[in-house]
């Protein structure tokens, strides 16, 4: 079954600029109306949230009480949704998006994890290692990596093309 409103634009250029408030706000509307079709489709109770930061359009999926969005909160998964958001973000507004996806506090979560793979990464620089290499994640993901290093007082670079690029971290 095909819905309309995300059938491929024809011929259409993606724009990369930097979007106004207001256009991410729309990316937000776009977004939570797409989600709450796949969450419909897939019988998973999720109230939804939207926000404006940073440059982002933030859609959130929460759980209400006795919910099912724990059926969906992997990492992988809210990663892979969120690809398909974008793209039907993508697909609406013609513009490219950075939309951040966060089901039931995912990305909370993956903060967290990211935040001790960076510690262990640490100690290691502490036992005597002249650097330490992370393995491949998503741009964001190497975003929250270098903030969380440079809270430690820690350098950081990534490396890599595509899907294998990765963060070393150094000595300050």
């Amino acid at each position: 079954m095909t819905n309309p409103e995300y059938a491929p634009m024809q011929h259409a250029a993606v724009e990369r600029t930097t979007a106004t408030v207001e256009q991410l706000e729309q990316e937000g509307d776009v977004a939570a109306d797409f989600i709450e079709v796949l969450l419909d489709i897939a019988d998973i109770d999720g109230d939804l949230a939207l926000d404006v930061r940073a440059g982002r359009a933030y859609v959130f999926v929460e759980a209400p009480e006795g919910g099912s969005v724990a059926l969906i909160a992997h990492p992988d998964t809210v990663q892979a949704l969120q690809e398909l958001t974008r793209i039907a973000v993508q697909n609406r507004t013609g513009r490219f998006s950075r939309l951040i996806l966060d089901v039931g506090g995912s990305r909370n979560t993956r903060q967290q994890e990211l935040a001790s793979l960076v510690d262990r990464a640490i100690a290691r620089l502490e036992d005597g290692a002249s650097q330490a290499s992370l393995p491949a994640m998503s741009s964001y993901e190497r975003k929250l990596v270098h903030d969380i290093v440079s809270e430690r007082g820690f350098a950081s670079e990534s490396y890599g093309e595509g899907a294998d690029r990765h963060t070393v971290i150094r000595r300050g």
